[in-house]
């Protein structure tokens, strides 16, 4: 997997994480916007599933807010917009394609502040791997059973994990 991050002025950033999986695209895409199938790795999601609709989401992560379908054009292109007209947005952008029986996953998140890029990288490191997990397992639920009040302790161990890694990168 590879996750790097960037600074997009002096108080913004972005970082991008991505893998590939051995699925096609159009089961990649469906892990990734299916409500039932993204439970089992990254949020619980509800609300207007259409270009222009508001979710509602709670990350495994325990970030819970509003997002803003901006783009849905399957199975390869897709941008969200959290918490859309306050000082807390950010755009999630994720780009799917094949690469012969496999399919890569490329993940961005832009407009975070440049002093937590390292938890959003490790975050989003830690959410392709629970996908990698999903895809192969065939979960029908998120794995350790986490629920919107805290994260999933196996979730939270690995994000400690990962954090010392993406703290020693210099972003410039």
């Amino acid at each position: 997997m590879t996750g790097t991050m960037w600074e997009l002025d002096d108080a913004t950033g972005a970082i991008r994480v991505e893998d590939v999986y051995d699925t096609d695209v159009d089961d990649l895409w469906q892990a990734c916007t299916d409500p039932e199938r993204a439970a089992r790795w990254i949020a619980q999601l509800a609300g207007d599933f259409r270009p222009g609709g508001m979710l509602r989401a709670t990350f495994t992560s325990t970030w819970t807010g509003s997002m803003r379908i901006d783009v849905c054009e399957a199975p390869h292109h897709l941008v969200l917009t959290q918490e859309p007209g306050t000082d807390e947005e950010t755009v999630i952008e994720a780009w799917l394609s094949a690469e012969g029986e496999r399919s890569r996953l490329v993940v961005e998140e832009r407009g975070l502040g440049v002093g937590v890029l390292h938890f959003h990288a490790a975050g989003w490191q830690v959410h392709l791997e629970d996908l990698r997990r999903a895809l192969e397992s065939g979960a029908t639920a998120h794995p350790t059973g986490w629920s919107s009040s805290q994260p999933a302790p196996a979730w939270k161990e690995r994000w400690q994990a990962l954090l010392p890694d993406y703290e020693a990168v210099r972003v410039g």
